[in-house]
């Protein structure tokens, strides 16, 4: 009898560590961002949101492909959350309402506003003004980024990191050669907006009223008016114009980069993602196929 219970017990243990080395085969092939590893600490809380609107036009979908890949292959802070999305404005052609339905089902991160497509009559307005109401969540910031801008993910997430989260008014101030922030305005390379100005602007008669014109010095006329926008603050050296495009608002490359702006060509593109390893991938994940 004793010998059937020695038995029986190393059956037992046996069928326990068969299950516990299936569940731990099984828990490889889950997503890590599921499974989190015991040796890596976990942020206790998250230091902020921030959603970047990248204001461009339904057309260029192989801008928005490859900002994509510049986007996703970029690495952020484990508690830092950030969300890229394409802004445009009302859809005009069959072709269009096809091919972008394609890309809202594969990537969900397409905005499209209730507008006519501009540039100066309000898209600017359109985009900030419209978030509150249609958003699912909102967020402790949000920037709205030209399409022709490479944006250092990591290096703004530290940046604002010491920042204030409430009636914040940050970015490139112009004219080029200042360095206050409290007077000129934000640069529309890629500004960003503390959520209460967000709300702030979805419900004022003042941007409400003033939607036609540069839109970029605009929105800095609108918190100057409303009394808004107390903390402002201009990311010099580290946001400007790719080298030698834009006379004082350029400079070169710096590893303190935030953001470089004028990548219309897609050699700057190359340089810039070059410069900044974004490119550069371990050997571990390259392929090679012999003659």
């Amino acid at each position: 009898m004793r010998c059937k219970c020695i038995i029986l017990n190393s059956i037992l243990a046996l069928s326990s560590l068969s299950i516990l080395f299936l569940f731990l085969l099984l828990t490889i092939h889950l997503s890590p961002t599921t499974i989190h590893n015991p040796f890596i600490p976990v942020p206790s809380q998250q230091t902020f949101s921030l959603l970047i609107g990248i204001l461009t036009r339904a057309d260029l979908h192989s801008q928005r492909h490859f900002l994509r890949l510049v986007y996703g292959a970029q690495r952020t802070p484990p508690d830092v959350k950030i969300h890229v999305k394409f802004v445009f404005c009302r859809l005009t052609k069959v072709e269009q309402r096809a091919l972008i339905a394609l890309e809202i089902l594969r990537f969900d991160d397409i905005v499209i506003l209730n507008c006519t497509e501009n540039m100066n009559f309000g898209k600017t307005y359109a985009f900030f003004s419209s978030l509150p109401k249609i958003l699912p969540q909102q967020y402790d910031y949000v920037m709205k980024a030209d399409d022709d801008v490479f944006i250092r993910l990591e290096g703004l997430s530290r940046s604002l990191k010491k920042l204030k989260r409430r009636d914040l008014y940050y970015g490139f101030v112009l004219p080029c050669t200042s360095y206050n922030p409290y007077s000129g305005y934000m640069a529309g390379m890629g500004f960003i907006l503390s959520w209460d100005l967000v709300q702030w602007i979805s419900v004022s008669d003042i941007p409400a009223q003033n939607q036609v014109g540069p839109e970029d010095k605009l929105v800095g006329q609108w918190l100057s008016m409303g009394n808004k926008g107390k903390n402002r603050v201009t990311e010099k050296p580290g946001m400007y114009d790719f080298p030698g495009t834009n006379g004082r608002c350029s400079h070169e490359l710096i590893p303190e980069t935030v953001a470089v702006h004028r990548l219309k060509r897609w050699d700057r593109w190359l340089q810039v993602l070059t410069f900044f390893n974004v490119t550069r991938v371990r050997s571990s994940k390259m392929y090679y196929f012999d003659k």
